[in-house]
């Protein structure tokens, strides 16, 4: 899991837990020290915010686990999958796009930074140079042939010929 992701997800945790074991239960005592609580509106929307913060724990807390099951070495370093960047044609559109094939936490379509469970990264997963996928969008049907592709794997090799290469000043 990409560290900024990890890190992400961890704070957003860290506030609602906070939310949830401090702010919440002083809010539900105040709204409780008003009175009936049937027609008491604090109380139920503090009541309200505690289910849903209840909720997205659990959903973050779920998906913090799934990431951390991502296996490096499980992704193909031939065709592209998660960290892949692909350069494909899109005979619709009649154009070039590049897409990098990110988590849906990091996903930004105007950057062309495309998750991996998308209509698009679902289609492009898998594919090779060469390889032309017909993709179902809300927007239609597309058609993209990969024209180029670097993988998770080429770009750690990148990396470390850079890291490797600087000289010293």
């Amino acid at each position: 899991m990409p560290d900024h992701i990890k890190k992400q997800l961890l704070k957003e945790i860290e506030i609602l837990e906070h939310e949830l074991a401090h702010e919440l239960p002083a809010e539900i005592k105040k709204a409780v020290a008003l009175g009936d609580l049937s027609e008491n509106a604090e109380y139920h929307m503090a009541k309200q915010r505690q289910d849903f913060v209840n909720a997205r724990l659990g959903q973050l807390k779920k998906r913090m686990a799934e990431l951390s099951l991502v296996n490096l070495a499980n992704i193909p370093r031939d065709k592209a999958g998660f960290g892949s960047t692909v350069v494909v044609y899109d005979s619709t559109k009649e154009e070039e796009i590049v897409y990098r094939l990110v988590t849906s936490e990091e996903s930004d379509v105007a950057k062309g930074l495309i998750s991996t469970t998308s209509p698009i990264g679902r289609g492009l997963v898998g594919r090779q140079v060469g390889d032309v996928t017909t993709i179902v969008t809300p927007n239609g049907k597309r058609e993209l042939e990969v024209l180029k592709l670097s993988t998770i794997h080429d770009e750690a090799d990148d990396d470390d010929d850079d890291a490797g290469n600087s000289i010293p000043q």
